[in-house]
């Protein structure tokens, strides 16, 4: 059974730093493409960044370019989002995922003064 666990969202000023990652487990996670995804509040599901099974190719949503890192261990089986830079318009509730759309639980990021 494939597991997402996400965790380290939380409270943050605009112009702030966070970063997520996501235990996964029940499927090989070295094979697997891996990307975030992010609803904000009243919004559908918006893509923010892909990466490939060994990490060298990654691709992020406009928004977030130059702002957002996705990286993965695969010895550990994460995967990770550094947010920097951070707006009110980042808030949102943030998952982790697998190409074939499993999710996890979800990680709430608010950006706030």
């Amino acid at each position: 059974e494939v597991q997402l666990v996400e965790s380290g969202g939380g409270l943050v000023q605009p112009g702030g730093s966070l970063r997520l990652s996501c235990a996964a487990s029940g499927f090989t996670f070295s094979s697997s493409t891996m990307q975030w995804v992010r609803q904000a509040p009243g919004k559908g599901l918006e893509w923010v960044s892909t990466i490939n099974t060994s990490g060298a190719r990654t691709y992020y949503v406009d928004s977030v370019k130059g702002r957002f890192t996705i990286s993965r261990d695969n010895a550990k089986n994460t995967l990770y989002l550094q947010m920097n830079s951070l707006k009110t318009e980042d808030t949102a509730v943030y998952y982790c995922a697998t190409a074939t759309n499993n999710r996890g639980q979800g990680t709430q990021v608010t950006v706030s003064s």
